[in-house]
């Protein structure tokens, strides 16, 4: 492999994947980011995100001396090759608020040279790359640039960065040729090339959007199947067995909502695309209305069993666990079990937080509670366990642990568990009261 120095804009949750790969790969990497608290603890040898393998991979790339992270982006100096991962919210009007990119370039532009490889890996409307960040870099240099879209997912991103596809489009044919050669050559693994810039980054909108919609159907599918007492997923297995085109049918499944930076902001990116081109597009907001009305209809489903005609809330304790929006990480950005609890809090509920994944920093993204790592003193006396989340530490619970610890006749809501008709037996004979979106 061909190693180079590589500088990685934007150290967050992605771009340190990204760049402790590379690091480990041979290549030098230095990561430029703003957040100091993420500054020293990479340089301390540790993750700021409780992503599985990464504080070990840090730490690797740390001891071998290939990764350094720094807020002084005079230290890209002399690096080949610039990767952009800063982030992209919503704006004010659901639209993509783009000026982070530009400060990434403006960043780095006194870095770049004739011949330099800079690669945009933040998702942005189709467009973004050629349009803003092309014009500022060819201030200094003529660059190539390549869009490569991000299509990590939380709690297996080494992983996936490791495996799967990569997706490349340039402003030209040498751009997007050297940027597959860089892919090709650090991770081995196969490149996708599209015609132009433009397209890969639609690429990535497509993927969310195609997820969203499908989450979305399940979620109608879950209301309708509690309406008629039936159970979804096994509506939702026996569907998923015809065939269709090249594939089976393949709805997901749904729970108490959609959470993370890219799933809940990308489908608006591509209805504000639609408006641009005078294009009423339905199905960004339906897909997104649908998945924002789940945390809601969940705290709905824990109330009207826990309080069937009204009575008094007041004294009932449900455990929470899990607030984190996906299993297995800690990561709360924009998590759908912050509006269920705050359902359930204006309710007034008593509420105990346990999450063993989620680091003091990512749980005030949600609430302001004490979260507690403790599931066993979380569970003891509740008159509900709300499992907002299925990590691993909650799939361990035995039936009996839970009866023993929770209140008799304690409902048990899941949200993300998706117990098997065995374990709601198991449930039911051990005096417990079991509800699940959609089951």
């Amino acid at each position: 492999m061909k190693k180079t120095k590589v500088a990685v804009i934007g150290f967050g949750y992605i771009g340190s994947v990204i760049g402790s790969v590379l690091a480990d790969r041979g290549h030098e990497v230095i990561g430029i980011e703003k957040d100091s608290r993420i500054v020293r603890a990479i340089n301390e040898g540790h993750s700021p995100f409780n992503e599985p393998g990464l504080e070990e991979l840090i730490k690797r790339v740390k001891d071998a001396g290939s990764l350094k992270v720094t807020e002084d982006v005079s230290c890209a100096t002399g690096c080949d090759v610039f990767i952009i991962t800063v982030g992209t919210p919503l704006d004010e009007n659901y639209g993509p608020d783009l000026s982070q990119i530009s400060a990434a370039a403006q960043l780095i532009k006194p870095y770049v040279r004739d011949g330099s490889l800079v690669m945009l890996k933040s998702t942005v409307p189709p467009g973004t790359t050629f349009g803003i960040v092309r014009p500022i870099l060819e201030e200094t240099a003529k660059v190539c640039l390549a869009f490569c879209p991000e299509r990590l997912a939380e709690g297996r991103a080494i992983q996936e960065f490791l495996n799967i596809p990569v997706v490349v489009g340039g402003i030209d044919e040498k751009s997007t040729e050297t940027a597959a050669e860089f892919w090709r050559d650090s991770l081995g693994v196969e490149v996708i090339t599209t015609g132009d810039a433009q397209s890969a980054e639609m690429v990535k909108l497509a993927d969310n959007l195609w997820i969203d919609l499908n989450i979305a159907l399940a979620g109608e599918l879950a209301k309708l199947a509690d309406k008629m007492n039936i159970d979804v997923l096994e509506v939702i297995n026996a569907a998923n067995s015809l065939p269709k085109g090249t594939h089976n049918v393949n709805i997901l499944v749904p729970s108490v909502g959609v959470g993370g930076y890219c799933l809940t902001k990308d489908p608006w990116f591509v209805h504000s695309m639609g408006k641009r081109y005078g294009l009423d597009l339905k199905i960004p907001r339906a897909s997104r209305e649908v998945n924002d009305s789940m945390p809601d209809y969940s705290a709905y489903l824990i109330d009207s069993i826990l309080c069937p005609h009204g009575e008094a809330r007041s004294g009932k304790k449900i455990a929470v666990l899990g607030i984190a929006f996906k299993n297995n990480t800690g990561d709360c950005r924009f998590t759908p079990t912050k509006p269920v609890i705050e359902k359930l809090e204006s309710l007034g509920y008593i509420l105990k937080i346990c999450d063993p994944w989620t680091t003091e920093h990512d749980a005030r993204l949600v609430t302001n509670r004490e979260v507690s790592r403790n599931i066993k003193e979380t569970l003891e006396g509740a008159d509900c366990a709300a499992f907002l989340a299925g990590h691993r530490e909650f799939q361990e619970l035995s039936i009996t642990e839970l009866a023993a610890r929770l209140k008799p006749q304690a409902l048990i809501f899941d949200g993300r568990m998706f117990f098997s008709k065995q374990k709601i037996r198991e449930m039911r004979e051990a005096g417990l009261r079991y509800k699940g979106v959609g089951r």
